[in-house]
């Protein structure tokens, strides 16, 4: 397979190359179907139940089922670029990550676009999963504090605390080289969230079937001001949007697969039978959450204290989160440290800045390598994500942020475009008109959930 062109353009850009291995071809309908799983339940989860309480038992649920339509299109249509021919090259590239193929098929300028819109993504990850991260190992503490002292007690513990405890972790595990890119970490992580994924869904059905009754609206919350309700409506699509992304490791999960049959045929199957999942799942997660509560609906089940009791298992869920978070912002930082790090020495081959001065051993831990541009640049990365955490502590704000400032480039607009390239979709052709329609539709729907978002972490910060 010859993709000259696209190596030779690679040279001058590390910055853009993917950040996948060569893995031997052995990857199943199943193991595909793992990844993704691994990949798309995260703490997002948590928050669907505020999010369904926004938007009441109708838009809740029709919500859920047409952002994961968008990912299903979205997923179809990056499976389909995974092996690309050029037309005018004639030059055959498999695309072994999301931004190659969007540099290989649409060109320099768009994969720039696209490899700063992956960075932020990783980075805004890494915020995310340090706010949510503290606010659960608050939620311990103040768990045990409400058990000891009664419901009514003060207890109210500072999140700061806890982000500087997380990130002297992540400082300390970033320096590790690459040893958090195993399968056992996947795994830890998979079952850490769907353990407390359950917890939560558990707990609001054993609440709904204390009190005997179904709690909740068809509207959703009553608010006093109608312009609220239209904000807090974009908040909860933008945290429903952040629990559906999974376009980007979609290729990379393509790439382990064995064929025949072959690997966009099983990708596809594996993509429908996850996102049919997933939507059941985040349904229940919601639903469940929403039905204990109704307008009393905390924005994230397990920390803000619709269950007080069994405290143990509210304790047991939160550690879940942490472990899995702790493990989580490993896997996505460690991604753009190699490719910056590569980035780095490619640049600067004479720098000693990026040579390893000296090893250090410590009992249990593999080995060291003490490296000044490893350790400056890395525990600065961890720094910043504490900083800007400790700046906007707000988990459903933050939270829908993320999700709509990534989702229209990198699940609707860079999919479809690929698509036109890759199908040679005639200009006002019926295909065109539709899937134009639908982008714009997308947009104006990000549009909208990112304004909700930006108001809630004004309103938020200085309100």
């Amino acid at each position: 397979m010859g993709g000259g062109g696209y190596e030779d353009e690679e040279q001058e850009t590390p910055l853009l190359q993917n950040s996948s291995h060569n893995h031997m071809n052995t990857g199943t309908v199943w193991t595909a179907l793992a990844h993704i799983i691994t990949g798309v339940i995260g703490s997002g989860v948590l928050s669907l139940a505020w999010s369904m309480a926004q938007l009441g038992w109708i838009g809740g649920p029709l919500s859920l089922l047409l952002f994961a339509f968008f990912t299903l299109v979205s997923a179809y249509f990056i499976s389909d670029v995974h092996i690309y021919s050029n037309p005018n090259t004639g030059n055959t590239t498999v695309n072994q990550s999301y931004l190659q193929a969007v540099h290989t098929i649409l060109g320099y300028k768009n994969g720039l676009v696209c490899g700063c819109l992956v960075y932020f993504s990783i980075f805004k990850t890494g915020v995310v999963y340090t706010i949510t991260s503290s606010i659960s190992m608050r939620a311990i503490r103040q768990s045990n504090c409400y058990h000891e002292q009664g419901h009514e007690a003060a207890c109210e513990f500072n999140d700061t605390y806890y982000m500087l405890m997380f990130g002297m972790v992540q400082i300390l595990a970033s320096q590790i080289p690459n040893i958090f890119h195993t399968k056992w970490l996947s795994i830890i992580a998979s079952i850490m969230s769907f353990t407390y994924s359950f917890i939560g869904m558990g707990l609001g059905l054993a609440q709904v079937i204390a009190k005997g009754k179904v709690e909740g609206s068809i509207s959703g919350i009553s608010t006093t001001n109608p312009t609220q309700k239209v904000w807090l409506a974009a908040q909860a699509l933008g945290d429903i949007a952040f629990s559906y992304t999974f376009s980007l490791i979609l290729l990379e999960i393509q790439s382990t697969l064995k064929s025949p049959p072959s690997q966009k045929v099983t990708m596809k199957k594996a993509s429908t039978i996850a996102v049919f999942t997933t939507t059941i799942f985040y349904v229940c997660c919601g639903g469940f959450g929403y039905a204990a509560f109704g307008d009393l609906t905390p924005g994230n089940l397990l920390t803000g204290f619709g269950f007080y009791e069994p405290y143990w298992l509210v304790d047991f869920g939160n550690a879940c989160i942490v472990l899995h978070l702790v493990g989580g912002y490993q896997i996505y930082s460690q991604t753009l440290f190699a490719i910056v790090e590569r980035w780095y020495a490619e640049k600067f081959p004479q720098s000693a800045f990026a040579k390893d001065v000296t090893s250090l051993k410590v009992s249990l831990l593999p080995e060291f390598r003490i490296n000044p541009l490893r350790l400056c640049f890395r525990t600065t990365y961890v720094v910043l994500t504490m900083a800007v955490g400790m700046l906007f502590p707000y988990f459903n704000e933050v939270v829908a942020f993320a999700g709509s400032v990534i989702f229209w480039p990198l699940t609707i607009y860079f999919p479809v475009e690929m698509y036109f390239v890759q199908k040679k979709v005639v200009p006002w052709s019926g295909k065109w008109i539709v899937l134009r329609i639908y982008t714009a539709f997308c947009l104006f729907v990000t549009v909208f959930t990112l304004a909700g978002s930006i108001e809630g972490l004004i309103a938020k910060r200085f309100g």
